[in-house]
């Protein structure tokens, strides 16, 4: 088992790559922490982990509240004894977004709030506990639209994805040394409930995404999560402040 003795916590694990990662993470032998708002998909999560003689904890939180992210880092260790593996997964993508001169600023700070700042609190309350722990890794997930312009905007967004490159950049600098490996991982468009809900729901948008990827076909979560899950081993020992592009070639692609 990859991940055997390990302890990681996991935002947004009631759903979509985050719910598989928390199956992925048990499976290779971690001790999950499962943390959403969504209480009922989230319990669920916990308990299919069990039902397959894992370790699993669901905690409802919002990672944009600081009091709430404390608390689930702390029922986390509380539970499990410590904590090696935080993994950023949490994050929205509105129908409002869009270009900022006609963007609503109430849109714009609420995907910065899930997005950027949940990064934000969760490291401000994680690390620490993988210092304590003796290091571990951060997994970040930004966005391939972090790394390119796009004729269809969706600037709030794509800032805050390229915040959290920023972000874990500094954190692979400041914590290196310390033991602590921060990554980030750039997938391109997954076919999760965020974006079919909406996005992919119209069949010109759909094709128009479609026709942009060399492979062919979107991305599934299990594309990413295989990714995480190398970043979350200690096979990925000597990887740094690296931002892993999962994208079947868009960012790649100029015509």
């Amino acid at each position: 088992m990859r991940l055997r003795d390990k302890v990681a916590l996991i935002t947004g694990g009631a759903s979509g790559m985050g719910r598989l990662a928390a199956l992925t993470f048990a499976r290779e032998g971690a001790r999950v922490a499962a943390v959403d708002v969504a209480a009922r998909p989230g319990e669920e999560v916990a308990s299919e982990i069990a039902r397959s003689n894992g370790q699993a904890l669901f905690i409802k939180a919002d990672v944009g509240r600081e009091d709430e992210v404390r608390g689930a880092v702390r029922r986390t260790v509380e539970r499990f004894g410590r904590l090696d593996i935080l993994y950023n997964n949490a994050g929205i993508f509105p129908e409002r977004d869009g270009s900022v001169v006609d963007l609503d600023e109430a849109v714009w700070d609420q995907v910065m709030t899930v997005n950027l700042k949940g990064i934000y609190l969760c490291c401000k309350h994680g690390i620490p506990e993988l210092l304590r722990a003796g290091g571990g890794s951060i997994i970040n997930i930004a966005s391939f639209v972090a790394l390119v312009g796009c004729t269809v905007p969706q600037d709030a967004y794509t800032a805050s994805k390229g915040g959290v490159i920023a972000l874990t950049k500094s954190l692979a600098v400041q914590f290196g040394p310390k033991g602590i490996r921060a990554n980030a991982i750039a997938p391109g468009p997954v076919e999760t409930p965020l974006l079919t809900s909406w996005l992919l729901a119209n069949p010109d948008a759909k094709q128009r995404r479609l026709d942009r990827i060399p492979m062919g076909r979107f991305g599934r979560p299990e594309d990413i999560v295989q990714m995480a899950l190398y970043l979350a081993s200690d096979e990925s020992a000597w990887v740094n402040g690296s931002v892993l592009v999962v994208d079947g070639g868009i960012t790649s692609n100029y015509f």
